[in-house]
């Protein structure tokens, strides 16, 4: 296999927020429970995994065909800096060698030096404790071969095939037989005569089956045999005419030069008693670092993967990177974008550029998909895998979520169980166990019954991932490789000199972030706020009004960009305004659009801070407080202007020109003398007759004027005499004279 099929992921999914009207009133009701909070703390410090044995105990090096040229010298270098990585395991490591290819002609082009002294070396006393295990998945033939033979173990795909690996003139050449016969009486996978056979067609071998068991030799040497001892069975291994080559269910099936049979990796790690997912390839061997570090914070969405996929490329391209550090912190937020990344990242040949992925705080939900399509996770001791997040994936959307996280996990070659309970909290996992081999696996029901002998295996107990996984429980499930403390941790372990070139983002990108964080975008609400009601109380549009809209812009921009807002928040917002503005400017008192209106203003603000309506889960819960302490901001804001447009603002020399002073008692009692049309005071003491009952106003007559008049007490029947006790403007008071 020459090179890994790159997986190009494409779904569509239809992700909202409901914007019924019935939702932001539970919102607002729901906002009593800001008290609540995810319940957990940080997970205890636990003993890690030394860097040795979790990641280094098994590696994957594809071997290129033709072995010629400097194949040979790159290869040799590569394997000599795993075994100085392997120096001081104590346990036996593995290296697979993967050969594989259609072309014929590359593979007969392989150079005889080359191939023998690349398998001298695979062969010597420096691999005595490496497992070394040729992987066949193509056609293997020519002097490529060679190698393969110097493996102690052999694995083959079904559509495999070794050899022939004889040429014109190798068949007589002393040296490549002695080559040839050498590689093969060291490892001895193949037989000696065998591999003659292969080598020379015009020879002939069979397999005699005596009392000591089955046996290839020489035909000539058969006679000689059946002399010796009694022979059961003989068997021709190549016809006559027939080239010498085994395809891969031959090597296992009949003759047994294989051990295993494999469709691909994720069998092979099996076969061999290794984790899912830990063959990985190292491109850094023999050719040294070119890293790079890219963090990936906040909510997921288009924009941050746009950015980190870009980024990523580029360098790949121009700076020819062959390690990148994803940083993840991150509660998901966009199962579809998450998965773009996740494709990305699972369609980068590992044999050119590996990935790993660091969480220090949290990849939850879907960001945990951008952690596993990594080739390595290391988390420290409390950060959390998966489980609520802020994205969240309805009914209708799982299903086509499940089988694109099926495809990616076949693209890692690991079982896809676990990578989908991180975001698929209804999917039950349990551990299972193959108690001949003593193999452990996590699967889902459905995922068992994929297997090809399901009844062997087990089902032993359930595993929690509601809440997600801390990085021990990541660990011990192979999820995560191991567990650093932290960013410097893994710096020592990875043997980084100084810090990695970081992935700069744009100031764009910055700005965003930097006002996008709960302190800024509260303190963009005060502002705003605070702006806004000074702008109501003083006259006309002026510098306030202008700040206020600035910080509004500014909070549901960044906020926008963030992933936590959208056009809903907007419109929401803006309809509030345009209701408090009709219910203070139109329709004055307190109604419907008043009561409307705030409601919607508090739901957009809300809204904007968060990717959900209502909490659900843990981590919602723990979220609500942040919007709901912007909420407060927002009040701070109001109150804050109220208590300085009233305290403080009337006394400033700058504002007395356009602010009017608290008029006295007798300024008011002059300003409604000045306002009145007319001016009854010559009547005050005077006596007259009520034209009509007072209850308690009507008319009464003084002399020849007729007059306007209230009582200063109950009716007064009509006709009565009555006199003037008080003048207030145009208000004329009476008291009956019957009353006394």
């Amino acid at each position: 296999m020459a090179a890994r099929r790159a997986h190009q992921l494409r779904f569509r999914f239809a992700f909202g927020r409901p914007a019924l009207l019935a939702g932001v009133l539970g919102l607002a009701g729901a906002l009593g429970l800001a008290g609540a909070t995810a319940s957990g703390g940080a997970a205890p410090e636990g003993p890690r995994r030394s860097a040795a044995t979790a990641t280094d105990a098994c590696c994957l090096i594809r071997v290129p065909i033709p072995i010629a040229g400097e194949v040979d010298t790159h290869l040799k270098a590569m394997i000599g800096e795993l075994l100085e990585r392997w120096r001081a395991l104590p346990a036996r490591p593995t290296l697979v060698l993967e050969f594989g290819g259609d072309d014929e002609r590359a593979s007969q082009a392989s150079q005889f030096e080359r191939a023998l002294s690349l398998a001298r070396f695979l062969a010597s006393g420096q691999l005595s404790r490496v497992r070394t295990v040729a992987y066949l998945t193509g056609h293997v033939q020519g002097h490529a071969a060679l190698p393969v033979l110097a493996c102690e173990q052999i694995v083959a795909m079904p559509e495999a095939r070794l050899g022939p690996i004889g040429q014109a003139d190798d068949a007589h050449d002393p040296t490549v037989r002695n080559g040839y016969v050498e590689i093969a009486e060291r490892r001895r996978t193949i037989p000696t005569p065998v591999v003659l056979r292969m080598l020379d067609p015009e020879l002939a071998v069979v397999r005699v089956q005596t009392q000591d068991g089955a046996r290839f030799i020489m035909a000539d040497e058969l006679s000689e045999l059946q002399q010796r001892a009694a022979v059961r069975a003989v068997e021709h291994v190549f016809p006559a005419g027939q080239a010498g080559s085994f395809g891969g269910i031959e090597l296992r099936v009949k003759y047994n030069f294989a051990t295993h049979l494999v469709r691909d990796r994720l069998q092979l790690a099996s076969a061999l008693q290794l984790a899912p997912g830990s063959l990985e390839e190292d491109p850094t061997l023999g050719s040294g670092r070119r890293a790079l570090r890219a963090n990936l914070t906040g909510p997921i969405s288009a924009d941050i993967v746009n950015w980190v996929e870009r980024g990523i490329r580029e360098r790949i391209t121009h700076e020819q990177i062959n390690f990148v550090c994803l940083v993840i912190d991150s509660p998901g937020g966009s199962a579809m974008d998450s998965l773009r990344l996740a494709g990305y990242l699972a369609s980068l040949d590992p044999g050119q550029v590996r990935t790993v992925a660091f969480v220090g705080a949290e990849a939850r939900a879907d960001a945990a998909l951008i952690a596993l399509a990594c080739d390595q996770l290391l988390m420290t001791q409390a950060a959390v895998l998966g489980g609520p997040g802020a994205g969240r994936v309805g009914a209708r959307q799982m299903e086509p979520l499940r089988d694109a996280v099926r495809e990616l996990a076949r693209a890692k070659n690991v079982d896809w169980s676990l990578p989908l309970a991180m975001v698929d909290p209804d999917l039950m996992v349990r551990r299972y166990m193959r108690a001949a081999a003593g193999e452990v696996r996590y699967w889902s029901e459905l995922e068992l019954a994929e297997q090809e002998h399901p009844q062997d295996w087990q089902a032993e107990a359930e595993i929690e991932t509601g809440n997600g996984l801390r990085g021990s429980a990541a660990v011990e499930l192979r999820l995560a490789r191991f567990t650093v403390a932290d960013w410097d941790d893994l710096q020592r372990i990875f043997h980084f000199d100084g810090e990695l070139a970081v992935m700069e983002s744009n100031w764009a990108h910055t700005l965003v972030e930097f006002l996008a964080s709960p302190k800024i975008s509260g303190v963009l609400l005060f502002l705003a706020w605070f702006a806004l009601m000074l702008e109501f109380s003083t006259p006309g549009v002026g510098l306030p009004g202008f700040a206020s809209a600035v910080c509004f812009v500014l909070f549901f921009w960044a906020n926008f960009l963030h992933g936590t807002a959208g056009w809903l928040e907007i419109v929401l917002f803006a309809t509030g305004l345009a209701c408090l503005g009709i219910e203070l400017f139109i329709l004055p008192g307190f109604g419907a659009f008043g009561v409307g209106g705030g409601l919607l203003v508090v739901a957009s603000l809300v809204l904007a801070s968060q990717t959900f309506v209502i909490p659900h889960n843990a981590y919602e819960w723990s979220q609500l407080p942040r919007s709901v302490a912007l909420l407060a901001a927002a009040a701070g804001g109001v109150l804050a202007a109220l208590v300085f447009a009233r305290r403080l603002l009337t006394d400033a020399p700058v504002f007395r020109r356009v602010a009017l002073d608290t008029p006295t008692a007798e300024q008011l009692e002059q300003l409604r003398y000045q306002e009145s049309l007319v001016h009854f005071e010559h009547l005050l003491g005077q006596r007259g007759v009520t034209l009509t009952q007072l209850t308690p106003s009507g008319k009464a007559r003084f002399g020849d004027q007729r007059v306007d008049v209230i009582s200063d007490g109950d009716a007064v029947a009509r006709g009565a005499e009555v006199t003037v006790v008080e003048v207030r403007g145009n208000e004329v008071i009476v008291h009956s004279i019957a009353d006394g």
